[in-house]
This record gives structure tokens, sequence and C-alpha cells, in this order.
């Protein structure tokens, strides 16, 4: 199959050139043309209107102070004599007619030979006429004394010199349209020659980024979308070389995946392990007031002190395996929650009421600075969620401490609105190097602490998950000596979902 001409951007381009200037020059010289024959009409009209007024006074004239005698004869005794004086004042021809359209004189060498009937028809009836032979031009306007039609004067004009003119700059347009044409085609062709050059570096630098070979500086420097094009194809080749460095920085961090994965089921190991002993530690102690209680039903003493005692185990063996079972339930599962818009203000403070009795407890002081405003979350999870971080507040608070909880609306990514609510207190603090471990699943600051304080490294992982599931985040502000100071976040309205 052979294939046809292959016409490049360059001829393609210059061809396009050629056929606007084309189009530009013939439609500002029809429009120039049309305006000079437009100029022309009305002059003449405008002249031939202002002869036919002087004919007109002239005509009356002398009717009016000649002897009385009708129309008529008026202009068969006078035609002549009239026809000549008018075409020395108006210097053209003239000629005049009478009321029946007959030559009444005319101030021509020889008799017209144009028949004029029909121009004078529109005459006699108060109207004007022209008639037009080649480069002749005959103009006939009715002539009136008040209204009685006295005749018709006629007058001649040569349209030579306008036409010569007409034509002389038709010309003079056909000729700079020529010039303009070609030397426009030129400087375009050059133009667009100099704008394929710029586009076959571009594709030799693309072909050298193919074969591996990649630039040290952009192919072509300039300040317009050519110029945008080279530094794209610069940056793609800076990105297409740093590919194998990043790479391996993505096999070092998958190996650090991996180590963490590892690290991840190690503790789920420990995990077992200490949950299977924090389990045995409050069934031990249960099993052994009960012992207790079968051997010493009688002694009252004793009976307060075991069941207060087992009624204490057994309370943090419930959370124990409450907590297990919600976060293995989170993990599995997917949790659903059922999202609404909540009031905050009021769930907060109810949150503070419920923990407020373990507080008094502890001899520590809550503060509450609380704002309206709405968040869209699951009331029990979020209400799951303050109680984890002031029950933690309370717990590893010191003697004497307080308890600040607090919320404001701030904006958030994208300028969405997001409600802060913040949980500080003035205990101890999280050793350093623990703090970005805290909410690791399963993980406790020391195992003394946690049996301490009933902890079972399960309270803030699972304050993470079920904050995630509402759309938000927490974290550990800040932590040190003077206390910690918690974040959470939430969506105010309900989070956009991806198609």
């Amino acid at each position: 199959m052979s294939r046809g001409v292959r016409i490049g951007l360059q001829g393609k381009q210059s061809l396009l050139l050629a056929l606007l200037l084309a189009a530009v020059v013939a439609a500002l010289s029809m429009q120039v043309l049309s305006g000079i024959r437009e100029d022309q009409k009305d002059r003449l009209e405008q002249t031939f209107a202002r002869q036919a007024e002087a004919a007109n006074l002239r005509v009356r004239d002398a009717f009016l102070t000649g002897e009385r005698v009708e129309a008529k004869p008026f202009m068969e005794k006078n035609g002549q004599r009239l026809a000549v004086d008018l075409g020395e004042l108006s210097g053209m021809p003239v000629t005049l007619y009478d009321t029946d359209g007959v030559l009444a004189g005319t101030s021509l060498p020889i008799q017209p030979r144009t028949d004029a009937s029909d121009a004078l028809a529109y005459t006699a009836q108060g109207m004007s006429a022209y008639i037009t032979e080649g480069d002749a031009l005959l103009y006939l306007a009715p002539l009136y004394n008040a209204d009685q039609l006295l005749g018709t004067v006629q007058f001649h004009a040569s349209l030579a010199d306008q036409n010569a003119f007409y034509e002389r700059i038709r010309d003079l347009f056909l000729y700079a349209g020529l010039a303009v044409l070609a030397g426009g085609f030129l400087l375009g062709y050059l133009f667009v020659r100099r704008q394929v050059s710029v586009i076959r570096r571009l594709n030799r630098a693309a072909q050298q980024i193919g074969r591996g070979e990649y630039l040290s500086a952009a192919p072509v420097r300039r300040r317009d979308e050519l110029g945008e094009l080279a530094d794209g194809i610069y940056d793609m080749s800076g990105s297409i070389s740093s590919s194998v460095t990043q790479l391996n920085e993505e096999k070092r961090k998958l190996m650090e995946a991996i180590a963490r994965l590892t690290e991840l089921e190690r503790q789920q190991k420990q995990f077992i392990g200490n949950i299977s002993h924090e389990l045995k530690t409050p069934l031990t102690s249960i099993r052994a007031y009960a012992d207790l209680l079968e051997m010493y039903a009688d002694d009252p003493a004793l009976l307060g002190r075991a069941r207060e005692r087992i009624g204490t185990e057994a309370a943090r063996l419930y959370e124990l395996v409450e907590k297990a079972l919600q976060l293995s339930a989170m993990d599995v599962y997917d949790f659903e929650t059922k999202a609404e818009q909540v009031a905050l203000a009021p769930l907060l403070r109810e949150a503070a009421e419920r923990i407020r009795v373990k507080a008094d407890g502890a001899g520590i002081r809550m503060t509450l600075d609380l704002h309206d405003g709405h968040v869209w979350a699951d009331p029990d999870n979020l209400m799951h969620i303050v109680l984890n971080l002031l029950d933690n507040s309370v717990k590893y608070n010191v003697p004497g401490g307080a308890i600040t909880l607090s919320n404001r609306q701030a904006d958030g990514p994208g300028g969405s609105p997001r409600m802060i609510v913040e949980v500080a207190d003035t205990g101890r603090g999280i050793p350093q190097d623990a703090q970005s471990r805290i909410f690791d699943p399963f993980y406790t600051v020391s195992g003394d602490r946690s049996r301490a304080t009933g902890g079972t490294g399960l309270g803030l992982s699972l304050v993470r998950s079920l904050a995630e599931k509402q759309g938000g985040a927490v974290r550990l502000a800040e932590s040190g000596p003077e206390g910690s100071r918690f974040v959470l976040e939430l969506p105010v309205r309900e989070p956009k979902r991806e198609s």
C-alpha cells in the first residue's frame, strides 16, 4: 500500500497562516471598496440635490417675474435659455423638459439621445430618478412653483473619474494584498520553522530519556508553553533518574514494615502471655478468697474484705476481657459505626460526670471549658473515646492533681471545619522513648505501672481505632513532668466518601 504525501506541521501551519492572511486581506479590501462606493454615491447625491434646488429656484424666479403664462408655454418659450443658464451655473450639461416630458431646451451641443420617458414618469410624481449608461449618469428632478409642476431638470454627469479612482484603489489593494500575503507567508514560515525546530529538539530529548540517557539541563530555554514543556520533560527526566534510589528507599521501608510486623507479632505473642497472666492473677485471687469464705464463713471482717476484693478483681477481669474483645472485633470485623450529628458539649459534660466520682476519690480536680458545637460521630463510640482519655488522666495523675476537658473548632485539611477536643492532666507524664508507641496495641509503658492502675495496654489503641472510624484522629500533643495533653480531632460534617 502506497503512502500519501506527508505534510508536516511546518507546512500545515504555513498554509493555514496564508489562508488566514488571504481571508483578512480580501475582507478588508471588500469593506474599504464598498465604503468608497457608498461615499461616492452619497457625495454625488448631495451634489445633485444642491444643483436641483438651485435650478428650481432659478426656474421659479423666471416663472414668477416673467410674463403670466401656463407652465407648458413658459417652458416652451424659456426652456432653451434657462437650460444654458443652469448649465453655466452648475458646471454640468443641463436639459429641461416641460410637464408633458417634451424637450424644452438643452445646454448640450446636440440633442440628447437617451430615452428618459420612464424617469420622467417618476419626476411627474414629484420623485427624483437616475439613468446610468456606462460612465454617463443622468439625474432628473421635478421643478415646482409651490404645488404647481413646471417641468423637469436633467443634469448630465460623467462617472469616469469616480470609476477610475475606484479601479485605482482596487488595484492598489490587490497589489498591496499580494505583497502582504507574500511577506506574511514568509514571516509565518520562518516563525513556524523556528517552532518546529524547538519541537524537534524536545522530541530528541524525549528519545534520549527513552534510551536511559537522562538530561542534565532543560533542552530549551523559553518563556512560553514550549518552555514549560521543556521544563516538564527535564523534571520528568530527573524523576526517572531517581527511580532506582526511590525503589531502594521503598525496599528499605518494606523491610522496616516487615520488621515492624515481626515486632507486632512478637508483641501479640507477648500479649497472649501477659493477658494469660493478667487473667490468671484476678482469677487466682477470686479463688483464694472463695476458699477463705468457705473456711471462715463466720468471720464478718473477712466476709467484707473478701466481697470487696472479689468485686475489684471481677471488675478488672471484666474490663480486660471487654477491651480485648472490642479491639479484636475492630481488627477482624471492621466494627460498624452509626455516625450522626452529635451535640458535643452535652456529651463531654456527661462523660465528665461519669468519671467525676473516680476523680474525686483520687483527690483530682476536674475543670471543663466547653463550647457549643456538633460533630459527625457515633455517640456511643465517642463516649467510649472520651471516657478512656479521662480515665487515663485519672489513673496516671498525681494526688491533688487536675484535669482540664475543653473543646474548640478549627479548620482542618482543605479548609474543612474540625472540632478539637483536648484532655490535659498534671500527671507524671510519659517517657520520651515511649510516646511514639502508646497507641500501639498490647503496649504498656511499664509492667509495674500497668498492674498498679489496672492497665492492659489496650485502652489507647482502642481510642485510636474508634477515632479513625469516625473520620477523626487522636494524638499525644505534649507530655512531660508537668503532665500530658491528648488532642482528639473530629469532623463537624459527614466526610465526603470517594466514589
